[in-house]
């Protein structure tokens, strides 16, 4: 089996990969919770998630 990936924030190992957006400045992927935290930082307000029933 392949070698888990680590979170480039928080180290966590890494579940579904997030890939980082390139004006974020982060090199690696990222978990779930640390890309959202990403997302509400670069895009603020109110946000709408899709596809709800994949979770």
């Amino acid at each position: 089996m392949g070698k888990k990936e680590k979170c480039a924030i928080c180290s966590e190992t890494v579940g579904l990969q997030y890939k980082t957006m390139e004006e974020w400045g982060i090199d690696g992927t990222l978990c779930g919770e640390c890309y959202s935290k990403q997302l509400n930082e670069y895009y603020p307000g109110e946000h709408i998630r899709v596809n709800k029933h994949l979770d």
